[in-house]
């Protein structure tokens, strides 16, 4: 039986896993990183690609900003290009009530140093002149933009691995646990790992390690419904974005600089964590092009060319688990990001690097603690009769 030995085990090799350890070993941390399948395979991989921080959770702001500085420095930290382009986002609306929401979260997101810019009316169509009659107004964000997802987790992986963290592709866990002050986690092919700390950035698969340590929380798995369409000019710079309470209306879209529309959103799609599949539904597609041509009338004549999926894991409250264990030392946590976890992806690895590194950190963890879930996941065990 092989036995192989660090400082802190890391199960999931998404960009939250792979950016952790690389941060670990910046600390001079001994890293073992489990992936069962590739490096960044999985939501990291499949997702939109957005790096922005508006729209988000308020108190998730300063995690989104800390991350914001990492992306904006990547190349010359991880010593690879992810494609990150700073081109701006823009989230707009159809509805003065949505317009005036935009308006409060504006102001109210300036005290996290986050600030955007409301634009309306004339103002709105010099500066955007591709946005269609129907939209009232927009709330943009020149700071931010969009990377290749594809990109970030493989390099952010091989950055850690050329600081020396064992990253180990292809190695289902079947079981962690913890022996005395260590944690010990077996493959499904017999390998074992030890450390004395354990951080489970499975994603989807989060609480089916949670639960072995009396911690499961109620996640949902959904697929998000992602399309690509043929290279057009290069003309449409900022990322953007529907602010609607209707899912249906809710699309988004970038233009990357070899030409493609990348799109996404208005609904989700069946996603099976088991197999490690999630599909398009035709159906979806079809909506998510008649809402881009609403936002976009210009783009109304373009060919899809590719549509994809992933699985993605989604908390009741929309806001992801992170932080250290309720009931076990060493053990921490940073999953169930609910869709918007790329651009926090970084942060989440300097964060947790941090917090594992010296046992607080400078940004606050506290919305994100997994002990939220314990009373609302006893009270739905069933009860003994």
């Amino acid at each position: 039986m092989t036995r192989t030995q660090a400082d802190v085990i890391v199960v999931g090799g998404g960009i939250m896993g792979a950016a952790t350890a690389f941060f670990l070993r910046r600390r001079g941390r001994s890293v073992i990183l489990l992936e069962r399948g590739l490096i960044g395979q999985q939501a990291s991989g499949t997702n939109f690609g957005n790096v922005r921080r508006q729209g988000r959770f308020l108190p998730q702001l300063p995690l989104a900003n800390r991350s914001r500085e990492i992306w904006g420095r990547l190349p010359e930290l991880i010593g690879h290009d992810v494609e990150f382009l700073p081109s701006g986002h823009i989230r707009v609306c159809y509805r003065e009530e949505q317009a005036d929401m935009l308006e409060t979260y504006a102001k109210e997101a300036g005290h996290y140093g986050l600030m955007l810019d409301i634009v309306r009316g004339d103002e709105m169509r010099s500066r955007f002149p591709f946005l269609g009659p129907e939209v009232l107004a927009g709330s943009y964000s020149a700071k931010d933009g969009h990377a290749n997802p594809r990109l970030a987790g493989p390099a952010f992986g091989r950055a850690a691995a050329r600081l020396g963290a064992q990253i180990f592709e292809n190695t289902e866990i079947a079981a962690v646990e913890k022996e005395g002050a260590e944690f010990r986690a077996t493959s499904t092919d017999g390998r074992v790992f030890h450390a004395p700390v354990l951080l489970i950035t499975a994603g989807a698969w989060g609480s089916l390690l949670s639960e072995q340590f009396g911690e499961p929380v109620p996640i949902a798995v959904h697929g998000p419904q992602m399309a690509v369409t043929e290279p057009v000019r290069y003309s449409l710079k900022p990322v953007v974005g529907v602010s609607s309470p209707l899912m249906e209306e809710v699309v988004y879209f970038r233009q990357v600089a070899r030409g493609n529309i990348v799109l996404g959103g208005c609904a989700r799609g069946p996603a099976y964590p088991d197999v490690r599949r999630a599909y398009v539904l035709p159906q979806n597609t079809l909506l998510q092009f008649r809402q881009l041509q609403r936002v976009a009338p210009a783009l109304a004549r373009l060919n899809i060319i590719r549509v994809w999926s992933g699985i993605e894991g989604y908390m009741p409250d929309d806001r992801p688990i992170m932080g250290a264990s309720g009931k076990v030392n060493g053990l921490y946590y940073a999953f169930g990001f609910c869709g918007h976890g790329f651009q926090l992806g970084p942060g989440v690895g300097d964060v947790m690097a941090e917090l594992i590194d010296t046992g607080a950190t400078s940004t606050p963890l506290e919305p994100f603690d997994i002990r939220r879930f314990a009373a609302s996941v006893a009270s739905a065990a069933p009860q003994a009769a």
